[in-house]
Parts: C-alpha cells; structure tokens; sequence
C-alpha cells in the first residue's frame, strides 16, 4: 500500500526515527503505526544488543525535586556528540520528569514505568538507540526522600548531587550543600554511615604504614584510630571542611543557620573520572 508523507511525518515524531526508517516500517507493516512502531523497538533492541560489549561512558545527568523528594537520573551512551544531542537531553528530562512525577523508588521500577507516549522508559531509551545506532542504557537513578531536598548540577550535564535535610535549609545554604557533595565525593553523611570493610580497610593501612615507621607495636592501635579520625575529616560530609569557608566543618556551616539543621541522606552521580 501507499505510505503517505503525513503517516511517515507522525511516525517520525512519536519515535524519533529517521525518515527512511520510518518509510521502511511502515512498508513492512502494510501502513499499521503499531506495528511499524514495534519493528522500530526491535531494531532499536537489535542494536542494543550488538553493541552490549561496548562501553556506554558518555550520557547525560540530570537532577530534579518534587515536594520532599529528589532524583538524579543518568541516560549513557557512547559519544560526547549524542550526550550533547538536544533530543537525547530531552529524552533524559522526560525520565527525569516521569520519576519524579510518580515518585519511584528505584531503576527497577523507572524502567517498566510508561511514559506518556506509552512506551516505557526501557523501550524509549531502545528506540533512541536505534535512532542513533548507539548503545544506550539507564546507567543509574538516584533517589532522596527528606523533609527538605535540595540538588546541585554541574554544567555540562556529566555531574549531579542530592541531599535531604532534617528541616528546610534556605536556598544559598541547600545549594552551599549540594555543590559540597558534589564537588568533594563524601563517602557518608558521618562516621557512622561509613561501611565497616571500609573502617577495617583503612585501621589496617595506617597499622601496616606505622609498622613500617617503626613504631611500637602496642602504639599501632592508637596511631590506627587518629588515622581514622583523620579519614573521616576528610571522607565523611558533615567534618569535611566546608567548601565555601575552610576554616569551618560542614556541620559547623549548618548550625551557624540553624542549631537543629542537619543532613540526613545524600546522592552523587558523575560520569566523569573522580
């Protein structure tokens, strides 16, 4: 049957396709939209496939906040040029927007969930890749639920934190948080939040670096916890030095707004090298 520029345009726009793609489609499915939409998916999957073994390190990250909750989702592909593609940005702001919309709880779920179009966001990120011919994936969704959330995102969509609060910071001071996160990489919120391989991992190095020092052994101990404390002055978010005023701890920061302000959860994604 014959295939109408108006039937290839409105397939063109609901999948992003290329014009002979779409043409192509829809010759295959005798002029059916629904079918010709699913061979588009399934040559989007074909290539997804094909390209599993590549490595997706280019993408997009983008960070957002409805009434108590936060989210950072990231789209990865493979070239700079597509991460800066306004349609690919564009698709990543419609996951974004969904998530926080139904406020999901995890990738999991973000990827079954249906976009308005009614596709999924799985099945979208697929057609985007056989538009590209890229390999495309839902490399990481990020989740804060808080009294207060907050967020920061650097320019060039490669960075973006996340962080809950106990009570409402103002703007400057959520924003003074969020850029701390994301610029010094904190390990937890405090000590307590620092996972035990990761305390053993670091009692043993400085017990092993003071050994070779030739310090006494029945010092090693007591050397081991000042590294720690050390460790966590650095790795830890709220005894970092704050970003903005060195001569001052994140938790100094905060109580200098509030004495009860606090942070209580936090999330970072960066698909740059740290």
């Amino acid at each position: 049957m014959a295939i109408s520029m108006e039937d290839i345009k409105a397939l063109r726009t609901l999948t992003g396709a290329g014009m002979m793609d779409v043409k192509k489609a829809l010759e295959e499915a005798n002029g059916d939209h629904e079918k010709a939409v699913e061979l588009i998916r399934k040559r989007g999957l074909a290539i997804a496939a094909k390209r599993s073994e590549r490595a997706a390190e280019q993408g997009c990250v983008l960070a957002g906040r409805a009434e108590g909750f936060a989210a950072i989702v990231a789209v990865n592909c493979e070239t700079d040029f597509v991460a800066k593609n306004a349609d690919f940005v564009a698709m990543t702001q419609s996951i974004l927007d969904l998530a926080l919309a139904k406020k999901v709880a995890n990738k999991e779920a973000l990827l079954a969930e249906k976009l308005p179009t009614g596709e999924t966001v799985e099945e979208i990120i697929s057609l985007r890749s056989g538009v590209t011919g890229e390999k495309m994936e839902l490399g990481a969704y990020e989740v804060v639920e808080a009294p207060a959330v907050t967020l920061y995102m650097h320019p060039g969509n490669m960075l973006a934190a996340i962080v809950g609060f106990n009570e409402k910071p103002s703007e400057e001071m959520g924003k003074e948080i969020a850029m701390q996160v994301a610029s010094m990489n904190p390990v937890s919120v405090d000590e307590s939040g620092v996972p035990e391989e990761i305390k053993t991992r670091e009692l043993e190095i400085a017990k092993d670096k003071a050994r070779q020092a030739g310090k006494p052994e029945n010092l090693l101990d007591r050397i081991a916890e000042g590294s720690l404390n050390k460790f966590y002055e650095e790795f830890t978010l709220l005894k970092q030095a704050s970003i903005l005023d060195g001569k001052k701890s994140v938790a100094e920061v905060l109580k200098g707004e509030s004495k009860t302000l606090t942070v209580t959860a936090f999330k970072r994604v960066n698909l740059n090298q740290d």
